[in-house]
Parts: C-alpha cells; sequence; structure tokens
C-alpha cells in the first residue's frame, strides 16, 4: 500500500519540460510512480486537482544555520513551499567558531549562537534537533578567518591560511558542501584573492563548490565579478555568484554587461547565480551603503531597539541630524536598503543562470518580507501577473536548477526513486503575503508541503513532523 497518492495534479517536475497531468504516488519517503495511477490503494489521498504539483522548493542562500535547530510554527520556509535550504551563505556560518562576541556580519545570527568549535559538531546538534526541511551548509570563510587570524585587518599569513585550509578539509570531511565567501564585509575585506585560493585549495577539482558575495555589488561590480571567477577557476570549483543585482541609481541598467561577463566566463568554467526577487537588499547597517539608497529601513538595533521598522531618512529629518551619522549611532544594527532598480531585476531572474534564493535574515526583529515571501512571490507577482517567466521555468530555478548546481543527489525533480519532497499550489492564487510594513504576513496558495514523504503543511495545518535530512553534496 502506498503512503500517499497526490491524485489529479497538474505536475511539474522541476526539469523545465511542460507539465502533465498525473497522479504522484509516494513510498518509503521516496517518489515511487507518476501516471495515471487511479485505484492504488493509499493510507493518505491528496486530492490536487486544479493544483499544481511540482518538487519541493530549495532556497539556495539562507542564513538559517541557527533557525535550523529550531521549530517555529508557523515556519517562514515552509509556509513558502521550500523543503531544502542551503545554509552558511556570504562567508557566515554558525561553525567552526566559539565566541561570545560575533563580530558584524556573524551577529546577524544571534550573539550566542556560535559553540560548535568543529564543523562535525554543528552537523551533530542539527541532526540531533530533527529539522523540520533539510539543510546542506557551507562552511564561512569569514568564519574561520575570525577563528585563525589574529588581525582581521590584514590579509591571512601562511600559518593562517594553512589553518584555516585545514579547518575547511575537516568540515568538507564532515560533510559540508563547500566555502562561501563575504570579502564586502569588514571582517574579511582584508583579505586578498591569493588568500581565497589558497584558503578554497581543499575544494579543487569538485570536492566541494564556492558561493561568494563579491567585494563590490556597485561601482566596482565588474572588477569584483572577475575576482570571483578567477577564484573558481584557480581550484576548478563550482562556483555560485550570490544575490547577483547592482547597486545605486549609477549602475541601473548594468545588468546587460554583468550578465554578458558571466555568460562569456560560463563558457569557460562552472558558474551560475542566485538572485531574490525585491528591488531592496538587507544585510548589517553599514553608513557607507546609505547614499545609494532612495530609503533605508532599520531592521534591528542594539543602541536604539525602537528604531526597528522605521525609514533612517525619516527619523534623521525628524531629529535634523545627517543620516549617515544617525546610522554610526545606531550601531550595531541592520538595514534595508532600496538601491536596485526592477529593470535589473527582472533581467537577472530570468536569466538561464539564475536560480532563486531568499537571502532572509531570520533574527532580524522586522526582517526583511524576502523571509517569508521569496518563493510565491515570484510564482504569483513574477509568473502570474507580470509574466516575466514562464511557470515551468520559474519552478526549475527554484528546484532542479539549483539541485544540480548544487550537488544534491536525486532531489529536485519529481522522478520515481528520488526523495519525496513535494509542494502543491494553486498556481491561480499564489503570493507573497510579506510586506516591508508587513513582513511576516503568510503567504497564500500553498496548499500541501511533503518533505521526504512526510506532510509538513497540510491546507493551512501545520504538522509536527520533523522529517528533515542533513544532505552531503555529490560531485557532478
Amino acid at each position: 500500500m502506498l503512503d500517499v497518492l497526490i491524485e489529479g495534479g497538474e505536475v511539474i517536475d522541476g526539469s523545465g519540460a511542460p507539465r502533465q497531468r498525473a497522479d504522484v504516488a509516494i513510498e518509503g519517503g521516496r517518489i515511487a510512480a507518476i501516471g495515471a495511477l487511479q485505484g492504488r490503494a493509499a493510507r493518505r489521498r491528496i486530492d490536487a486537482e486544479g493544483q499544481i504539483v511540482a518538487p519541493g522548493f530549495i532556497d539556495c542562500h539562507t542564513h538559517d544555520d541557527a533557525l535550523l535547530l529550531e521549530h517555529p510554527l508557523p515556519h517562514p520556509k515552509l509556509a513558502q513551499g521550500v523543503t531544502t535550504v542551503i545554509a552558511g551563505n556570504c562567508g557566515v556560518s554558525l561553525a567552526p567558531l566559539v565566541t561570545d562576541d560575533p563580530p558584524p556580519p556573524l551577529d546577524l545570527m544571534g550573539r550566542e549562537r556560535f559553540r560548535h568549535a568543529r564543523f562535525a559538531d554543528y552537523l551533530a546538534a542539527l541532526r540531533a534537533a530533527q529539522p523540520v526541511l533539510n539543510a546542506a551548509a557551507l562552511v564561512g570563510h569569514t568564519t574561520l578567518r575570525i577563528g585563525h587570524v589574529a588581525d582581521l585587518s590584514r590579509a591571512a599569513t601562511a600559518a593562517e591560511t594553512a589553518r584555516m585550509q585545514a579547518a575547511l578539509a575537516e568540515a568538507l570531511d564532515a560533510g559540508a558542501i563547500g566555502l562561501s565567501t563575504g570579502v564586502y564585509y569588514p571582517p574579511a575585506r582584508a583579505a586578498t584573492t591569493e588568500e581565497l585560493i589558497a584558503v578554497a585549495e581543499p575544494l579543487r577539482d569538485g570536492r566541494g563548490l564556492i558561493t561568494m558575495h563579491i567585494r563590490d555589488e556597485a561601482d566596482a561590480i565588474d572588477d569584483a565579478l572577475r575576482e570571483a571567477l578567477a577564484v573558481g577557476r584557480a581550484v576548478n570549483a563550482p562556483l555560485v555568484l550570490s544575490h547577483h543585482k547592482l547597486m545605486g541609481r549609477s549602475n541601473h541598467g548594468r545588468s546587460v554587461e554583468t550578465l554578458a561577463l558571466i555568460e562569456a566566463a560560463a563558457r569557460q568554467q562552472s558558474v551560475c547565480f542566485d538572485c531574490y526577487p525585491y528591488v531592496a537588499s538587507s544585510t548589517m547597517l553599514l553608513p557607507a551603503r546609505v547614499a545609494q539608497s532612495a530609503d533605508v529601513r532599520i531592521t534591528w538595533s542594539r543602541a536604539e531597539p525602537a528604531a526597528a521598522g522605521r525609514s533612517l531618512l525619516a527619523m534623521a529629518a525628524e531629529r535634523g541630524v545627517d543620516p549617515v551619522a544617525l546610522a554610526e549611532r545606531l550601531q550595531p544594527a541592520g538595514a534595508i536598503y532600496f538601491a536596485m532598480s526592477d529593470e535589473d531585476v527582472d533581467r537577472i531572474l530570468a536569466h538561464p543562470l539564475a536560480m532563486i534564493g531568499s537571502d532572509g535574515l531570520p533574527h532580524d526583529a522586522v526582517p526583511h518580507p524576502r523571509l517569508w515571501g521569496s518563493f510565491p512571490r515570484v510564482l504569483g507577482h513574477y509568473v502570474r501577473e507580470r509574466r516575466v517567466l514562464a511557470l515551468e521555468a520559474a519552478v526549475h530555478k527554484m528546484t532542479g536548477l539549483t539541485a544540480r548546481r548544487f550537488g544534491l543527489a536525486a532531489r529536485g525533480e519529481l522522478r520515481p526513486g528520488w526523495a519525496a519532497d513535494v509542494t502543491v499550489f494553486d498556481a491561480a492564487r499564489v503570493i507573497d503575503g510579506a510586506s516591508f510594513d508587513e513582513p511576516t504576513t503568510l503567504p497564500q496558495g500553498i496548499r500541501q508541503v511533503l518533505v521526504n514523504g512526510q506532510l509538513a503543511l497540510d491546507g493551512g495545518r501545520w504538522t509536527d513532523a520533523r522529517a528533515g535530512q542533513v544532505l552531503r553534496r555529490t560531485a557532478a
């Protein structure tokens, strides 16, 4: 007898192929069959008439390292149909590091979270927590720097580099899928290209991949992209460019150039990128970013907690002070920056090399709505309402493309024998509910979410299933 039979839906299998009307059978946490399966006995039947049956979405860019150890309901990722996350992006991972005083941007994950001296310890804690969804984890270069470089204002010495190399190799052995970098941020800004290549050496020849928050996403973006491409080539590792975007009005429209640069590189090396479906970004509050932005909203501030959710520019006007000076006074803090153009977001999102990642920050007091809305927003706003993408292409960017690029074997597509991560949604209704004013509002139109064959969300009802697994990478 089957465990679950999903009947009568339009199956979009995640490969990019056209949809087909079919039933989907699940047994033992795997897809058992896809086709005309009426009459098969099943313990649970799901009526998917008029619905889309798709692979569970994969959020390829998260900062969910600590969230994975918790079990909040409603859950910001399950609510969107996400069944797998990639944690540890932008050079920031929860391990291997023990500290009571993590510097920005590590403090975006909370100040009392860094308790895992080895990456294996973090993965063991994650397995013990029985996560509600699947997770694969990257090692952060910034985390390694903080643990092994005595003076963060300079490049690492040969001895410090060797220690970071060894920590990365140990983490890969334990189950990490690769390295992430964030040389944009203060603790890693002094790292040279040579340091990045040396630290990444254990990734050589496909042992792991590298995701890179590049050094600049504004005026100097071309040089920053070339640096990232050089690092990937030097160690012959698959490269993912993190949250590709153009910041600042003077750079609007330049995605034509940057995408051409990436396309040319892709003919010579393995490279792709992730993006999120918004014209605003979010990270630590950086005074240098204020002038680039039409507005800046505070997501949290330790110096002034009541500032969370407010416009920095409006606050500065009320107080008769310079916005940059006010940004300095609010430190440490986080912010949302309105500095991108719709034209660039559309072009980047539609590009064949683009995957979808939320880049959400779950521990912000008033977070960017991408934490709760990214995937339904793509399906509702960009597919149904604006027709920037076809539905099959959008699902592919959220599932099969991501699984292949990150080496997640037997996931990301609905195929017999593959993991039964499944999302059932209403293509006519699906939409994000989260906004910049109400950033935690639940999306609409996500009907059922199954993780490894177990129902995690069923018609608006949350279950107590904790069926997530810690995933390793399989080299392509």
